[in-house]
Parts: structure tokens; sequence; C-alpha cells
């Protein structure tokens, strides 16, 4: 398909680079729908130099639909929509494991549009692993297992984080009965492109629903080291005006904090997505002759 602007891959699955478009200036319709459709093949979309405020930014972001206000982590001043991340000498970077935004919501993210203001001078990059290629490569015997499963989701590190801050346990109760422990689909079917894929994290699932503990665990850490493939995942060096758009429903993510005691500063806003769901009849890539598929099958049984 032609576009209005120059696609770079950056891996064969996941992963693309694009040129031509300046974020200061409106975007035409049909230049939103050819970016949309990008997204959606390459699960992640990478921008430079992209000197833009912070206006322009959630302007971008609106463009793909009603952005959300985080209820438990810093915003910037005056921005309740855009999400203010910095880490340094004194506070070490956390979100260095693979996870899905937000996933304790009903209604999860579509997905964050992330830009950098400052960063180190080497280090600080973000890995992004495809989810749909984690699912194909999964054992038939492991997909038998989990497809069809529901997982509950929660958020108990933003929990002890406001209890190192002080915050009263009454507080933390009405914010727990805010997100009450949703339950989404293991293997999640995309709502636009109709694939299928790996729907759990570490961070924020906490059990498969319906199933012995010790076989909800030993499950979701199978899921969890798919994301860890390298065949999987592309990488992204940061520097400043550099702005990564993923998809929450295709992909996962993994911030290296291989950087500290150097500063990294960043600001993220979200586009709310809808509810998750699974239908059977997805559509599923062959993975039958890809040369690497024993390995990756390996490391899902180990």
């Amino acid at each position: 398909m032609e576009t209005p602007f120059e696609i770079k891959p950056y891996s064969p699955t996941i992963g693309a680079e694009i040129h031509g478009i300046d974020l200061r200036q409106p975007m035409p319709d049909a230049t939103l729908a050819s970016l949309r459709a990008a997204l959606l093949e390459w699960k992640v979309l990478f921008f430079r130099d992209q000197d833009i405020t912070t206006e322009q930014h959630l302007a971008f972001a609106r463009r793909f639909g009603e952005l959300e206000i985080h209820p438990f982590a810093p915003s910037k001043p005056d921005y309740p929509e855009v999400l203010a991340i910095s880490h340094g000498p004194n506070k070490p970077g956390t979100e260095n494991t693979w996870h899905s935004d937000v996933t304790w919501r009903e209604k999860p993210s579509l997905g964050s549009i992330l830009r950098c203001l400052a960063g180190p001078t080497v280090g600080g990059d973000t890995l992004f692993a495809d989810m749909y290629a984690a699912y194909d490569h999964l054992p038939a015997d492991i997909k038998r297992r989990v497809t069809g499963r529901v997982a509950r989701h929660d958020f108990p590190h933003f929990r002890a984080g406001m209890r190192k801050l002080g915050l009263g346990e009454d507080k933390i109760a009405e914010l727990k009965r805010s997100y009450p422990n949703p339950e989404h689909p293991v293997i999640r079917t995309h709502p636009e492109t109709g694939r299928n894929g790996i729907y759990v994290n570490a961070p924020f699932t906490a059990n498969i629903v319906d199933m012995d503990a010790d076989e909800s665990e030993e499950l979701l850490q199978i899921l969890y080291r798919q994301a860890a493939v390298p065949e999987f995942q592309c990488r992204f060096r940061w520097e400043p005006n550099s702005i990564a758009f993923w998809d929450n429903r295709a992909c996962q993510h993994y911030a290296s904090s291989d950087y500290w005691p150097q500063k990294r500063t960043v600001e993220r806003v979200t586009v709310i997505g809808d509810s998750p769901f699974y239908r059977e009849d997805a559509v599923t890539d062959d993975v039958t002759e890809r040369p690497f598929k024993g390995a990756v099958e390996r490391m899902a049984a180990s």
C-alpha cells in the first residue's frame, strides 16, 4: 500500500520508523488512516526530530481516541492526561519488565505515545515484543491449555508505591474499589486486525481464573517468557524529541534501566481502548516452516 510517508522496518514483524511526517503540522485524514494502518501492521511506530509542544502531543494522540488520566502516577502540571516519567540518581527506573500498559483497567489502553525530553548519553533503550508471534510460536499443548481462559489483573506495585509515599490504607482501599481486578482473556483477539496475541504480563496479571494455583503460575511463567524471545523483538534507541507510539493490544514493552545514575525524562499520553475479548476464528500465522521455530518452542517449554 502506498503511503504519504516512508516506513523503515526495524525487524521483520515489529517496529518501524516513520519518515516524512511533521507532527507540528495538521494531519490530513488520509495520512492519519495510513498511519493507523502502519501501526496495526508494525505494532510500534517511531518518529525522530519531533520538537513538538505538549498541546501538539495531545492533539496528535486525540486523533486516535479519547485520552486517559492515570489515577496513580504523577502527571505534568496543568496537563492531567500527560504522564510525567523521570528517573535519575535518586530514582532508578522501574519499568524494566515486560508488560502492556494498564491492563488492570476494565478497558485497557489502545496505545501509548511516549516522547523523550532528555536521556542518557547511552542506554535507556526500550524493547518491544510482538505478542502475535509470541502466541503463534507457542507449543500446541500450551495453546490448548490457555486458549479461552481468562486471567485476573491487579496493580500491587502501585499500591506498594503509595504506601511508601505515606498514603493511608483507607485511600488505597478506595482506589482498589475503583479498579476491582478485571478479568481479561489470556489470549486476546485484536479488535482491528483479528489476530490473536498473548495478553498477560508479570506486573499486572494475578492468576488464571478457575485454575489450580500451581498450574496457573506454571502457564503464566511460560507465557511471560515468550516476550523475551529475540526473534519477536525490536529495540529503540532514544534521542531528544524522539517519539514511540505502540499498540498495547498487540505488543509488550520493556524499558531498559541500564543508564543509572544518568537521568531520563519522558512524557506519555495514552489512548483509551476497549474491553478485551477472545474469538476462536481469529487469524493466525503459519509458523511451521520458520527455521527458529524449534528453538522458540524449546524456550517456551523450558
